[in-house]
Formats: structure tokens, C-alpha cells, sequence
């Protein structure tokens, strides 16, 4: 195998990892249950939270964030192509989002995104982090948190010493997310929107 086919492998690779649609496979595998005639009918693991428990929920989140990290920090070594790492990450995320697996109906990304990032970008990931965990603290919302952490990435990887090919697919990843909520987001100027 030349090296050259070493970069679309990394790249398709990343992308079905991405792919796997944890929460769906987990309530159909174990409970017999399909999240996506649950709750909101995201197969992310808020909606599994919801519609599974919060085992469930807890193993979808930390598999959803795994499967964004690992092709960062494995398939991303298959070459030694220097955008790899990002091109990996945005295949895991866009996997996710649009998965193979599902017609290319999958989650919003925020899960897989913050793999991706604590790969890429763990210092502005952290600050991300933080605030996620503060609007949902003060909102109960976790959608509101999604939003507010893809815009605090988007400052954040500008105030610490970040590549800028980085910098820009930082700007494209928060920009799918929060397109990603426009339902939530037009719940939540009507007050509608679910909290935790």
C-alpha cells in the first residue's frame, strides 16, 4: 500500500467510526427500544439519557466523544500529511452528523466535535467545556449549552496558540452545530424547549 492511499483510508476510517450511531444501536441492541421514536428522535446521547436512562446516556457520550478523539489521535498518524488530523476530525464529525449507517440522518455533533477537539485543541476545548457546563447549569437546557460552547470554541481558539487551519475548521464545526440546533433554537425563543 502506497502512502499516498494512506490518506483516504485515515479519512474513511474516521468517517465510519463517525458513523456508528451509538445511542440508536445501544436502545435497539439492549432494551429493544429505537430512541428515534423517543423524546426529541435525536439519536444523540441527551436524547438517549431520555429515552434509555442515564447509564445509557453516560456510555453514548463518552463513545460519541471517543469515536471524535481516536481518528485525531490514531488514524491521523497513517500518514504524515500535516492537515490530516483535521481532515480526519471533520470526517468523524461529519460521519456523525451524516452517517452511512442511517441514510445519512444522524446527531447534531457536539459529542464527537468534543473529541475531535480535545484532540486538536484541548485548551480552547476546555474552555468550551466549561461553558457548556454553565449554561446548562443556569438553563437546564443542554441545547443552549451545545449552542453557547460551539460560539465559545469559536473565540476561544483564537486566544491560545492554535494552528490556523485549525482555527478555521473550528469556525466550520461550530457553525454545523449550532445550524444543527436551528429547531432548538426556535423552541427556545418560544420558551418550548425540554430541560433536563
Amino acid at each position: 500500500m502506497t502512502m499516498t492511499i494512506l490518506i483516504p483510508v485515515a479519512l474513511m476510517l474516521s468517517y465510519v467510526l463517525g458513523s456508528v450511531p451509538t445511542g440508536l444501536w445501544l436502545g435497539l441492541w439492549l432494551r429493544g427500544i429505537d430512541i428515534r421514536k423517543q423524546g426529541s428522535g435525536n439519536i444523540g446521547a441527551t436524547n438517549t439519557m431520555r429515552s434509555l436512562g442515564k447509564l445509557y446516556g453516560l456510555a453514548a457520550l463518552v463513545f460519541d466523544v471517543f469515536k471524535g478523539w481516536l481518528p485525531v489521535i490514531l488514524f491521523a498518524r497513517l500518514h504524515s500529511w500535516e492537515y490530516l488530523p483535521v481532515a480526519c476530525g471533520m470526517a468523524a464529525i461529519l460521519g456523525h452528523t451524516f452517517p452511512i449507517f442511517l441514510w445519512f440522518r444522524g446527531g447534531k455533533g457536539v459529542a464527537t466535535s468534543a473529541g475531535v477537539f480535545l484532540g486538536l485543541a484541548p485548551m480552547p476545548m476546555m474552555v468550551g467545556a466549561a461553558v457548556f457546563f454553565a449554561v446548562v447549569a443556569a438553563t437546564r437546557m443542554v441545547s443552549a449549552g451545545s449552542v453557547a460552547a460551539a460560539a465559545a470554541m469559536s473565540v476561544a481558539v483564537f486566544l491560545f496558540d492554535i494552528p490556523w487551519p485549525v482555527r478555521w475548521f473550528t469556525l466550520a464545526a461550530a457553525a454545523l452545530i449550532i445550524l444543527r440546533h436551528h429547531g432548538n433554537i426556535r423552541r427556545m425563543l418560544r420558551h418550548e424547549e425540554n430541560k433536563l
